[in-house]
């Protein structure tokens, strides 16, 4: 079989991250032992990699747990979004009136039900302060 460098190209990111199988472990490196001057490269890059990457990776229980802990809080973060819109929404409710198909009056929530209107913007306020502190806890530094 005659494999080209574009197939072993194609192949290094997953020879790299040590997740090919044998037999492709060995087509690489037997295309290596042919091709000194790609092992270099290979070498090289690999040397550089490993100098940026992180020190250890997370045990799999600590990684287990930080992705339950981060699907917990997307999940509250969208019911605080919803929440938080709908008191919003709902402080600046409206009521309108006709007479005679003519508009007769409009007022806001606030000006027939004041503690109703407080209430709501109070949680829409609060809904939103937590929403956004949990999208702030959720984002990740630049590396």
């Amino acid at each position: 079989m005659n494999v080209t460098r574009e197939v072993i190209l194609d192949l290094l990111p997953v020879y790299l991250s040590g997740e090919a199988s044998p037999a492709t472990r060995t087509l690489v490196e037997e295309y290596m032992k042919q091709d000194p001057e790609l092992a270099q490269r290979i070498r090289l890059r690999w040397s550089d990699n490993l100098a940026k990457a992180a020190p250890s990776a997370l045990p799999p229980d600590l990684e287990l747990r930080s992705f339950r802990r981060t699907r917990n809080l997307l999940g509250w973060q969208k019911w605080l979004f919803g929440f938080a819109i709908f008191f919003t929404a709902m402080s600046f409710s409206n009521e309108f009136s006709f007479a005679g198909g003519h508009f007769k009056e409009f007022h806001f929530l606030l000006r027939d039900y004041p503690a109703e209107f407080g209430t709501c913007v109070a949680l829409g306020l609060a809904c939103w302060i937590a929403y956004f502190s949990i999208r702030r806890s959720l984002r990740t530094t630049a590396p």
